[in-house]
């Protein structure tokens, strides 16, 4: 191999690590987990955990739980109708079925990080360690959008 090509091949190898994945997704034994994302927030404020979840196996699964340093407290949570009201409430885990998959998204499941440790600003990541029942860990990172997004940009 020639200098002038190893120096190519490095510095091409160099940029494609520097940059984001362009799919922003991850997996955890069966389950991938696609775009996942927050909104802005202050630090003492509340923040919520989006993405999909889809399980490829035949066999069902489980979000057990969440984890991040960039808040005092994790929980899964769900919205449910009461009477004439959507409340949020905490749930034990959040199943995913066999070749199936669940949406963690505004007005529905999502994980709530309670106490923000910091200011989450638009434009950055938050890493968050997912923990399932069949798929054991994984290190994600929610993509910052703006403080009333519905949805997550591609970046």
């Amino acid at each position: 191999m020639t200098t002038t090509r190893r120096t190519l091949m490095i510095a091409v190898a160099a940029i494609a690590a520097a940059m984001p994945a362009a799919a922003h997704d991850y997996t955890a034994g069966d389950i991938a987990i696609g775009h996942p994302w927050t909104r802005a927030a202050g630090a003492n404020g509340n923040g919520a955990g989006f993405m999909r979840l889809q399980n490829r196996g035949s066999q069902p699964d489980r979000l057990l739980s969440a984890t991040t340093a960039a808040a005092r407290t994790v929980e899964l949570h769900s919205m449910v109708r009461d009477g004439d009201v959507m409340r949020m409430r905490p749930v034990q885990d959040i199943p995913i079925p066999a070749g199936g998959s669940v949406e963690l998204a505004p007005g529905g499941f999502h994980i709530m990080m309670l106490g923000l440790t910091a200011p989450v600003n638009q434009g950055s990541r938050v890493p968050l360690t997912l923990r399932f029942e069949r798929g054991g860990e994984v290190t994600v990172e929610l993509a910052v959008e703006a403080a009333g997004a519905r949805g997550a940009s591609h970046h």
